[in-house]
């Protein structure tokens, strides 16, 4: 499944996440920035999202919610103007039943299609299993072969799942890279809104609130109004 719109761009950036609303939570207003710069921004969709509330897969119970979250997630693309949204059909919280291989395989697929300049997914030390295998392939996927296309990789925080994650679990997220999302926040909590059936109460991590609070802690962090933070992985000149 797939929208695309017809707009051409000299820099493509790629935004690989493992579920719907993954892409806004971790990255919205810095995707709303990066399409109104000119950029080409397109997200990739591992997973779908919803049947993980159950005890075994059934794609069939959950086909009116796996549609509310396809179209949620074309209704936020079109939010932060990206270029396109594709979602895949990866098994939702169950990604470490997949051969690893074949994950990065779907994610080389997308990348030789694309030819990034950028690339942006998930810290690799996430509570959540799908984040941190989605972060595992994108990594595989893009390692640096002469001549190749990805000349940046840019991991985020994913609020109830980067900061979830205990003491000595995995790796920590230690951002080195901000983007000045000051005039695009409203648009990441307006693309949130979308996924009205995703978001909580406040006080929960994935709030409205709290989202606008980590923005205004980030960006203090570096002397400014709002934020968004990466770990950046590699930049090749």
């Amino acid at each position: 499944m797939e929208y695309s719109s017809k707009k051409g761009m000299s820099k493509i950036i790629l935004v690989v996440v493992a579920h719907p609303d993954d892409e806004v939570l971790g990255c919205g207003a810095s995707i709303a920035k990066w399409s109104a710069l000119g950029y080409s921004v397109h997200v990739v969709i591992m997973a779908e999202g919803a049947t993980s509330r159950d005890p075994l897969r059934d794609r069939n119970a959950r086909v009116k919610d796996l549609l509310m979250l396809s179209e949620s997630a074309y209704r936020a693309g079109e939010v932060l103007s990206v270029s396109s949204v594709k979602i895949l059909d990866a098994p939702d919280n169950r990604m470490d039943s997949l051969n690893l291989l074949d994950v990065i395989k779907l994610i080389e697929k997308e990348v030789d299609r694309l030819k990034p300049h950028t690339v942006v997914t998930h810290h690799g030390g996430d509570l959540n299993v799908d984040h941190r295998i989605v972060y595992d392939a994108v990594i595989t996927a893009c390692r640096p072969l002469p001549n190749f296309y990805v000349r940046r990789l840019l991991t985020f925080e994913t609020v109830s799942s980067t900061e979830w994650s205990p003491p000595g679990f995995n790796l920590e997220f230690s951002p080195n890279y901000f983007e000045d999302v000051s005039k695009f926040i409203d648009i990441k909590i307006k693309a949130l809104s979308v996924y009205n059936s995703e978001m909580r109460e406040w006080p929960h991590p994935r709030s409205l609130d709290n989202v606008k609070n980590l923005a205004k802690l980030r960006g203090s962090s570096v002397g400014m109004e709002a934020a968004e933070a990466f770990t950046l992985l590699r930049e090749l000149k």
